[in-house]
């Protein structure tokens, strides 16, 4: 998983978001990071759109959130100026199929050549005469 560079300009009502965690106020046990509880809507990090829910903040304009209480971690963000640079791992998501995937991994959400022939052969296989649709059968599902 890698990381992604996030520029947020401070809006009227700050950059857009809320944060949990801290050596302190532990969001995932055993584990002090700060991470994304919320999006405000409207708010600066929405309009970007690439910050989400649950993603790790590792760095604020170029200072590393290792080992800080969470009301440090706060100032941090309250004191990062107008412009602020988020280094941040995004929260690694299940799809459907159970396979980890993160948000921004490019899939388009379409569908598979496989989801469009397996019908067709399968169609096919059954119009053939009784002999030979074991034959096909077979062919459709790799035995």
């Amino acid at each position: 998983m890698s990381a992604e560079e996030i520029q947020l300009t401070r809006g009227p009502s700050g950059l857009g978001f809320n944060i949990v965690g801290g050596t302190d106020q532990p969001y995932i046990s055993d584990d002090p990071g700060i991470f994304v509880s919320s999006i405000k809507e409207k708010g600066a990090a929405a309009i970007d759109g690439r910050l989400q829910e649950g993603d790790r903040i590792l760095e604020v304009n170029g200072m590393k959130l290792e080992n800080l209480l969470h009301g440090e971690a706060v100032s941090l963000f309250r004191n990062a100026g107008e412009h602020v640079a988020l280094n941040v791992h995004h929260k690694v998501q299940n799809q459907p199929n159970g396979v980890p995937s993160s948000h921004n991994d490019g899939d388009s959400g379409g569908i598979s050549l496989a989801m469009i022939l397996l019908p067709a052969l399968i169609i096919f296989a059954e119009k053939k005469p009784m002999e030979n649709k074991s034959m096909y059968v077979a062919e459709c599902t790799g035995n």
